[in-house]
C-alpha cells in the first residue's frame, strides 16, 4: 500500500545512516543519500523495474539497484549494526553517530533503556552530552511516542484513493469516499475511514477482505468491516443506504467536537442527528440525510467545508453567515518555491518548467539554494547562467511566465547569502532557516525578524523548520515574527511537503490575525513533488484562508507589485 518509491527512499536513507554509524566511507553515505532522493522523486514505479530500469534512474548504480531488488523480493535489507542502534536512530534529533555512542558506552539498546539512563543522569558522563542534550532527547522520544502508528497525510491519501477506486468498481456501489481526519486534512492519520452508499453491503465487504494488501480482518459484518493492511494501517469500511449518504459523511468526517455542536443544534430544533439521517425527535420523520448540504441546511447552517470542522468557531460563523470562501487548489496560479538539479533538485530546469506548465500555472518560480548552504556548491556564475536560461524559457510552455528566484539561508544572526545589490537582480527571494536549530528563543526570533526586514526577502520559507515526527520546530517568539511579517509585507510560507506542512494550521490561524499574507508552495525537488500543493492548500483551509490571503493565488500583475522591494 502506498507508493513503493517512498518505501525504497526511506530504506536507502536508513542504509546511508547505518553506513555512517559503522564508520563507513562518507562518499558511500552520500551515494546512498542521493540514490534515495532520486528514487523518491522518480515518476517511474520501482516495483515494476528490473536492474537495468533501476540503473536508468539518476544516481542509482549496479550495487544499489541490486539492494533495491533484494528489498522488493524479501522485504529486508542487510544491516551491519545492532538492531538496538537502529531503534535509537528513529528518535527525532538523536542521529546515528550519537546513537552508536550511547550503545557502545552505556549499553543502551532500547528507548526504555535510554530513558532509564537519562533519569539516572548517566549521559552527562559522556563527552558531548549534557543536561540540554537530555532535554532534547526526551523531547524527541515524546515526539516519536505521540506519533505512534500515525502516518503522514501524503501516504494516507495514496492508500485511501487506491481503496476508494477499487471499491467504487464493485457492482451496486452508488458512491464511495474517504471520511474521518483524512477528509479534514489533518497532517497525520491514525486510520482510514471509508464510506460506501449501496443497498447491497455484502459484496463491498467481501471485496475489501479480498484485497491483496489485506493482512488481517479485525471485524466483518453487514454494516462495518475493519481490516489491517500489510503495512499495519487500519481501514474501517461502513456501508450505508444511499438515502443516508450525506448524514453518514457528516457524522464520520467529524471531528467529535464539531459533531457535538451539530447535535446540540439538532436537539434545540427538536431533531435527532445520527449517521443515518436527521429525524424529527417525536415523530421519527426523516428531515434530511441524502446529502451533507441538506443536513446542514436543516440545522440552519451553510455547508461547512471538512477542514473547518474542528470546533474552532465554524458553527457560530456559519450561523452568522460569516464562513470564509476558502482557497482551493484550483485557485493557485503558480508555485513560488521549487528546485532544479543545479542544487539539490532531481530534474533539470526544462523538465520542472514543463511539468509546472502541464498543471496549468500562469507563473512559476525557480528558487535554487544560495551559496551558504555549502553542500550545494552554488556560485554567482552558476545562478546568473541559470537566470539567462530561465529568461529564454519564459512563455515557451503554454505561455507560462517564469520568475527567477533563490532560496536564501538565514544565518544565525539573520544574515543572508548575498549582498542587497546582488539580491536586487532576483524576481523574488525565499529566505529559510537551514542550520543552527539550537539557538535560544531570543536569537531565533531576532534572526527571523532581521530576515523579514530585508527589503529583498518576500517569503519566509518553512518558518518553523519542523519535520513531522522527525524534528521539532525551532524555539522562537512567532507572534513577534508574525508582527514583523505584517509590518514589512513579507509572506509566510505554507510549505506543502507532507513531511513539513510548515506553517501548521494553528500557526496559520494565529498569523492571519496579525494580517500576514501566505504563499502555498510545493518546495518541489522533482516533477512528482509539484502536486504536493494539495496538502498545503489543506493546511490553508484549516487555517481559514481565502484566495486573497494567498499571494500565489493572485494574478501575476498583483503578485509583481507585492514582490517589488
Amino acid at each position: 500500500m502506498g507508493r513503493v518509491n517512498d518505501e525504497v527512499e526511506a530504506l536507502l536513507q536508513e542504509y546511508a545512516d547505518l553506513i555512517a554509524i559503522s564508520g563507513g566511507d562518507a562518499f558511500k553515505v552520500r551515494a546512498y543519500e542521493k540514490a534515495a532522493r532520486s528514487i523518491g522523486g522518480s515518476p517511474l514505479d520501482v516495483a515494476e523495474l528490473d536492474a537495468k530500469g533501476l540503473k536508468e534512474i539518476p544516481n542509482v548504480g549496479a550495487s544499489i539497484a541490486e539492494k533495491v531488488l533484494d528489498y522488493l523480493r524479501t522485504g529486508r535489507v542487510p544491516a551491519a549494526v545492532p538492531a538496538g542502534v537502529r531503534e535509537l536512530t528513529r528518535i527525532p534529533g538523536l542521529g546515528p553517530k550519537r546513537a552508536m555512542l550511547l550503545h557502545e558506552r552505556l549499553g543502551v539498546a532500547t528507548v526504555d533503556q535510554l530513558l532509564d539512563a537519562i533519569h539516572a543522569e548517566r549521559l552527562r558522563d559522556l563527552r558531548g552530552f549534557g543536561e540540554k542534550s537530555e532535554e532534547n532527547i526526551l523531547a524527541g522520544i515524546s515526539m516519536m511516542q505521540k506519533a505512534g502508528s500515525r502516518i503522514l497525510i501524503g501516504a494516507a491519501t495514496e492508500i485511501a484513493e487506491r481503496l476508494t477506486g477499487e471499491l467504487s468498481s464493485v457492482p451496486g456501489v452508488v458512491r464511495c469516499a474517504h471520511a474521518g481526519s483524512l477528509r479534514r486534512m489533518r497532517e497525520t492519520i491514525g486510520d482510514i475511514d471509508v464510506l460506501v452508499a449501496s443497498e447491497r453491503p455484502g459484496p463491498v465487504m467481501e471485496a475489501l477482505v479480498a484485497l491483496p494488501y489485506t493482512a488481517e480482518v479485525l471485524a466483518h459484518g453487514s454494516k462495518k468491516t475493519s481490516i489491517r493492511t500489510t503495512k499495519g494501517l487500519q481501514v474501517d469500511l461502513r456501508v450505508l443506504p444511499p438515502a443516508s449518504w450525506g448524514a453518514g459523511m457528516q457524522y464520520f468526517t467529524g471531528s467529535k467536537a464539531h459533531n457535538v455542536r451539530t447535535r446540540e443544534l439538532a436537539v434545540r430544533r427538536g431533531l435527532k442527528l445520527s449517521e443515518y439521517g436527521l429525524f424529527d425527535a417525536e415523530s421519527g420523520e426523516r428531515r434530511a440525510g441524502a446529502t451533507e448540504e441538506e443536513v446542514y441546511a436543516a440545522l440552519g447552517l451553510p455547508w461547512i467545508a471538512p477542514p473547518l470542522r474542528e470546533d474552532r468557531g465554524e458553527i457560530a460563523a456559519g450561523l452568522r453567515g460569516e464562513l470564509p470562501e476558502l482557497v482551493a487548489e484550483g485557485d493557485l496560479r503558480g508555485d513560488l518555491h521549487t528546485h532544479t538539479d543545479l542544487t539539490d533538485g532531481l530534474a533539470p530546469l526544462e523538465e520542472m518548467v514543463e511539468a509546472a506548465a502541464a498543471r496549468g500555472y500562469a507563473y512559476y518560480a525557480v528558487t535554487d539554494h544560495a551559496p551558504n548552504l555549502y553542500m550545494q556548491r552554488m556560485t554567482d556564475e552558476k545562478i546568473l547562467a541559470q537566470r539567462e536560461r530561465v529568461r529564454s524559457l519564459d512563455r515557451t510552455h503554454r505561455g507560462m511566465r517564469l520568475l527567477h528566484g533563490t532560496e536564501l539561508n538565514i544565518g544565525p544572526d539573520g544574515e543572508l547569502d548575498w549582498p542587497d545589490e546582488f539580491l536586487a537582480g532576483f524576481d523574488l527571494c525565499v529566505a529559510s532557516v537551514h542550520s543552527h536549530f539550537g539557538l535560544d528563543r531570543r536569537a531565533q526570533t531576532r534572526r527571523l525578524v532581521r530576515a523579514c526586514e530585508n527589503p529583498y526577502v518576500q517569503v519566509i520559507g518553512h518558518p518553523t523548520t519542523r519535520r513531522i515526527g522527525r524534528r521539532a520546530g525551532i524555539e522562537a517568539d512567532f507572534d513577534e515574527v508574525f508582527r514583523a511579517c505584517a509590518r514589512t509585507g513579507t509572506a509566510l510560507e505554507i510549505n506543502a511537503h507532507p513531511e513539513r506542512l510548515d506553517l501548521c494550521d494553528e500557526d496559520v490561524l494565529r498569523a492571519k490575525r496579525f494580517g500576514v499574507r501566505f504563499a502555498v508552495d510545493s518546495d518541489a525537488h522533482s516533477p512528482t513533488h509539484l502536486p504536493y500543493v494539495r496538502y498545503g492548500v489543506g493546511v490553508a483551509q484549516r487555517g481559514w484562508l481565502t484566495r486573497d490571503d494567498v499571494v500565489n493565488a493572485w494574478p501575476l500583475t498583483r503578485l509583481r507589485r507585492f514582490l517589488r522591494p
